[in-house]
């Protein structure tokens, strides 16, 4: 059965992660750049854990885990080498009806973490459904060579020209031919050239007066 791709918002949600080694660390770096309140639970942490807890980052409760922590959780990950451990977290966020990730064990997770490719708001993601972590590491390599900061740049341009719109009471749907004229003149080639002058006047050409892309990104960045 086909997995069903979704991207979570989880800011402010309070998410747990259960260990304090490598694995685990690495879940807590993902959720606190994403905005989550979190929690981690082991008797052994990570110095990178127990600086985070010491600048109140997230929460550290510095024992083995108990069932009453899974209490008010959005998402649950247990990265602990103990399958005791992993599979008593498992069977309370199935009684609780949480999202749980169980590492190294894809049978025992109702959601998989893809290989990710960030540039700026973009986001490029790669899942083997749990089947072969190295090769979702090897396809993200890929498209980190082929995708550039240019690409990143260009979302926060075409996302400020579309805010612009918008706000002038334009439908939303009203500008498709516009955009994809926009991309069709080579904007990621001619950003990842820095070629300002021209997709300026590419800008003036398809949008009017007011259109530069200095503008519109310092409009982006003031969102």
């Amino acid at each position: 059965m086909p997995c069903y791709p979704v991207s979570l918002d989880i800011r402010g949600r309070r998410c747990l992660v259960v260990g304090g080694g490598a694995v685990a660390t690495r879940k807590v770096r993902a959720l606190i750049r994403c905005g989550a309140r979190v929690t981690v639970v082991t008797p052994a942490a990570s110095s990178e854990i127990e600086t985070l807890a010491e600048s109140r980052r997230i929460e550290l409760k510095a024992r083995i885990y108990r069932s009453g922590d899974m209490e008010g959780m959005f998402l649950v990950f247990s990265a602990t080498d103990s399958r005791p451990v992993n599979s008593q977290v498992h069977a309370d966020a199935c009684q609780h009806n949480i999202l749980c990730n169980i590492a190294d064990q894809p049978a025992a997770c109702n959601f998989t973490v893809p290989a990710v490719v960030r540039r700026g708001d973009l986001m490029l993601t790669v899942s083997t459904a749990g089947k072969s972590p190295a090769l979702s590491r090897r396809l993200r390599k890929v498209l980190e060579a082929q995708f550039g900061p240019e690409y990143g740049e260009a979302l926060r341009l075409m996302g400020a020209i579309r805010t612009r719109l918008l706000g002038n009471g334009h439908a939303p749907d009203a500008h498709r031919k516009r955009f994809r004229s926009v991309l069709d003149r080579d904007l990621i080639g001619l950003i990842r050239r820095k070629d300002i002058g021209t997709i300026d006047r590419i800008l003036l050409e398809i949008f009017g007066p007011g259109y530069t892309f200095e503008s519109l990104i310092t409009a982006e960045a003031d969102t």
